[in-house]
């Protein structure tokens, strides 16, 4: 295959004597997309990396970033994030040319909920027919869902179908049915109650319904009532939800609480789940979904046998991510990855690993990841040069921080995005972090710096587009000596790699031949420093991973 780039790294420094950053998003909503995409001003391109001509993602292994609608961009002026916002942030993105080296270069989008909800957040739906006006309209969903897939991006929405929201109308039915004790009323059922004076079930929570000696579930809180998935018409009506959803064109959906269809029961839960994607999968086949299991990867596995779930025991500042990134084993991480995929798709052979360090429920990562020290580049090498389906989320290729902290509010999780360009973006309400202790350059400041955190994420996500090896193929660790220095090769087809991390801090030197691998170049390399393969012997700088081929 003819190759579209081989030169070197070269820095488009385009800002004049006198000039400045341009203020505001870099497209308007009605811009089509660019067939030869310019650089905002002071931008530096990637250009080292190569890409094949066949190298287009047309499958599910892509790296998705995760976006929290309401605190990413805001195109009107009111302070909240929307859908034309990341219209006009599309460049920022992904440009449409995977070998421009201009833009983050992601290949999937989650959004967070978008539907009509009274909270910030939007976790409690009010009504699943309608994109909520602070966010939008339908139309905007539509031309976002366009444009996204004219540049080879998936989107997909979170799908919050566990609970709704108290002022959703199936609710108001549900109460109003048992204010008259109609239980012929089609919504008596359609969420878990109990009467009195019986007991609750154990371990779960409950409201009263005002006016009755009923109770109604709600173990995420009051205002998030959960739908009785024991009633067919409940089971019917988010069937309906999704595909209408999927008619419009969205591409998949992010399962928010998955493990709470039944409370306390996984085994009934996961049952759910089988019925419900062989649903969903029926209306497209191709669908692209991810379940929230946030538990042990032991509880995880009962419901891979439906879906992805995401990898939570890689996340966090205890995960196994961090652990390597902080000069830990590599041994110990791909030996981990091993055993998971092993377990995955034993369940089913379908299944995909699904990486990440932090999303809007965790601390950010730069918090317990410091840029400054090389720890989150060795992060984003460790996850992102891995199988599967990463997931970053929006700010972390900047080195965004926030945490709960002690007003202990999940809104410090999710500030706006730091643009640097004069976007109106608002932070959520309740957030309390200090602004001088977010970031250490904002996008603007980092698009025009070579070292920059951002570019860096840039170049890891390039790497890995050039080598589809890596997110596809069969997996084996290499067993090579030395504590902080390990990696893996991958069987795709008839293309071979070896991914090599060293997290530690000095240069190391392995001979591959005693590890029984042979690699005859340097395909990428990606870190604070080099590397040199000279036969079977590989030294390789501290803080820098390498991909080999044949």
């Amino acid at each position: 295959m003819k190759k579209l780039l081989a030169s070197v790294l070269a820095l488009l420094m385009l800002l004049t004597a006198c000039g400045g950053p341009s203020a505001g998003p870099s497209a308007t909503p009605s811009e089509a997309p660019s067939q030869e995409p310019s650089a905002p001003a002071g931008e530096v391109a990637v250009t080292d990396v190569t890409l094949e001509d066949g190298d287009v993602t047309d499958d599910n292994y892509r790296v998705f970033y995760e976006i929290f609608v309401g605190s990413f961009s805001d195109s009107d002026g009111d302070g909240v994030g929307d859908l034309r916002g990341i219209i006009d942030r599309m460049d920022y993105l992904n440009d449409g040319d995977p070998a421009s080296g201009l833009s983050l270069g992601i290949e999937g989008i989650w959004l967070s909920p978008i539907l009509t909800s009274k909270s910030y957040h939007k976790y409690d739906v009010d009504d699943y027919y309608a994109v909520d006006p602070a966010f939008g309209t339908e139309d905007d969903l539509k031309e976002l869902l366009d444009l996204c897939h004219e540049r080879g991006v998936k989107v997909i929405m979170d799908m919050v179908i566990n609970h709704s929201g108290r002022n959703n109308p199936w609710f108001t039915a549900f109460v109003n049915a048992h204010r008259s004790g109609d239980a012929s009323d089609p919504y008596y059922d359609f969420y878990t109650w109990y009467a009195a004076p019986d007991n609750p079930p154990g371990g779960r929570t409950f409201y009263p319904i005002p006016g009755t000696d009923h109770y109604y579930e709600g173990n995420f809180s009051s205002d998030m009532p959960e739908l009785n998935y024991d009633n067919e018409a409940v089971r019917q009506a988010v069937v309906d939800v999704a595909k209408y959803y999927l008619d419009l064109g969205v591409d998949g959906f992010r399962f928010d609480a998955a493990k709470y269809i039944y409370f306390g029961d996984n085994e009934k839960s996961g049952q759910f789940w089988v019925w419900y994607m062989d649903q969903l999968r029926a209306i497209k086949p191709d669908i692209y979904t991810v379940a929230e299991v946030w538990d042990a990867d032991a509880i995880t596995f009962d419901y891979f046998p439906a879906l992805n779930c995401f990898d939570f025991t890689t996340s966090q500042t205890d995960g196994r991510i961090a652990a390597a990134a902080r000069g830990g084993s590599v041994d110990a991480y791909t030996s981990y990855v091993d055993g998971y995929l092993d377990e995955i798709q034993a369940l089913n052979e379908d299944a995909m690993m699904v990486p990440f360090i932090a999303n809007h429920d965790t601390d950010r990562a730069a918090g317990f990841l410091n840029p400054a020290n090389g720890q989150a580049q060795m992060a984003a090498n460790l996850y992102l040069l891995s199988p599967g389906s990463p997931f970053l989320y929006y700010g972390e290729e900047i080195g965004m921080r926030g945490s709960r902290g002690g007003a202990n509010t999940d809104a410090n999780r999710r500030l706006k995005m730091e643009w640097g360009d004069g976007d109106t973006i608002a932070d959520p309400e309740g957030s309390t972090y200090a602004a001088d202790k977010r970031v250490s350059a904002t996008v603007q400041e980092q698009l025009a710096d070579a070292d920059s955190l951002y570019n860096y994420y840039k170049r890891v996500i390039l790497v890995r587009k050039a080598n589809p090896a890596i997110a596809r193929g069969d997996y084996t660790p290499l067993d090579l000596e030395g504590a902080k220095v390990g990696g893996f090769v991958s069987v795709y087809g008839d293309d071979t790699v070896a991914v090599i991390h060293n997290t530690g801090t000095e240069a190391v030197t392995v001979d591959l031949a005693a590890a029984g691998a042979s690699f005859t170049g340097i395909n990428d390399t990606v870190g604070l420093g080099s590397a040199s393969l000279d036969g079977s012997v590989l030294t390789l700088d501290g803080q820098t991973s390498v991909v080999l081929g044949r």
